[in-house]
């Protein structure tokens, strides 16, 4: 599983890129890389909105992809199931090549505290899933914290 969060702030400023990539990739659990599916993500802010584009060329998404808001995180988890027929040769061996990954995926985002299931819209046109997170930067700017020092 990753863990993304929908900052105010955005994390992929140049200054903080090194970190926002660690954080996006390094939190992966081996289990995740191991079963072979680990869609590709982007995560990208238009105004206040947070907007989420998932690769999934190839996926039902009406059976096979679920969408939820679940303790304040946004949860995308599907399957990409391999339902095509082995083709044999004359020997009796199977011959197949295939790079794509089969098996079940899931990707978590920390959502911002005021941000509900209602904020949350989905779409899937050409392969990709977007999820579009309403108002997910709004209002939110960084603030300085004064440091007390004794």
């Amino acid at each position: 599983m990753s863990n993304v969060g929908l900052w105010a702030r955005p994390a992929w400023t140049t200054a903080n890129t090194e970190r926002w990539v660690r954080d996006f990739f390094g939190s992966a659990t081996a289990g995740d890389w191991a079963a072979g599916v680990n869609p590709a993500v982007e995560v990208d802010k238009d105004g206040d909105d947070a907007v989420i584009r998932v690769d999934l060329p190839g996926v039902d998404v009406d059976k096979d992809v679920h969408v939820e808001v679940d303790k304040g995180r946004l949860v995308i988890r599907g399957e990409r199931r391999d339902e095509r027929e082995e083709e044999s040769r004359d020997d009796g061996r199977v011959r197949k090549i295939s790079e794509v990954r089969y098996g079940s995926f899931h990707r978590s985002f920390a959502l911002p505290a005021h941000v509900t299931g209602d904020a949350v819209s989905a779409s899937y046109d050409a392969g990709v899933l977007t999820v579009r997170v309403a108002g997910a930067h709004k209002g939110a700017e960084a603030q300085r914290i004064a440091i007390d020092s004794k």
